[in-house]
């Protein structure tokens, strides 16, 4: 099907579907579970607020992906909000080859959380949850997580932001607020 700038498709496929998505600037975060030798990682930009009581977040993950599983099974994750200066580590974490264990933690400058879990001091953010619910939505899994401990990081920091496929920043006036 050809389409042209602003056209109506009636009939999307994936590739349609993935380009109109990244039209929409997200925040990217890295997902994890477990600690120490446990530790699996990766990078993700699906992270939506879902309610304020009880606190739950959502993050979506492939169904037959090495996340999911973990996650079941261990009832927990971490979601670390990434920087500008985190770029490199959000690259290296969506590698199929990337890092896991000790090697994992040593990379991200990670410390176990409450819930067992890594979480970077230096991230923009961190939510660690237990989780709350698991939803079968096509190709991914929904986790819903109920947030038990969070942190804010430095407020001078940019955040990590991906639009058009690739990583960007935001024009921010530090001028607001003081």
């Amino acid at each position: 099907m050809t389409t042209t700038a602003g056209a109506l498709l009636t009939e999307p496929d994936v590739a349609a579907f993935r380009a109109a998505m990244a039209r929409f600037p997200t925040g990217v975060t890295l997902l994890t579970q477990g600690s120490g030798d446990d530790t699996i990682v990766m990078t993700l930009n699906s992270l939506t607020s879902v309610s304020l009581d009880p606190l739950l977040l959502l993050v979506s993950v492939k169904a037959d992906g090495r996340m999911r599983p973990r996650v079941s099974l261990g009832g927990s994750f971490a979601v670390n909000v990434l920087t500008e200066a985190h770029r490199d580590l959000a690259q290296e974490f969506c590698r199929p080859d990337r890092s896991e264990g000790q090697a994992a933690m040593l990379r991200l400058g990670a410390v176990e959380g409450v819930t067992g879990n890594a979480v970077i001091p230096s991230a923009e953010a961190y939510f660690e949850c237990d989780l709350y619910a698991e939803y079968e939505a096509g190709d991914h899994t929904l986790l819903v997580g109920r947030i038990v401990a969070l942190s804010g990081g430095p407020a001078e920091a940019d955040p990590l932001v991906f639009h058009r496929g690739g990583y960007t920043r935001l024009p921010l006036d530090r001028t607001k607020g003081a």
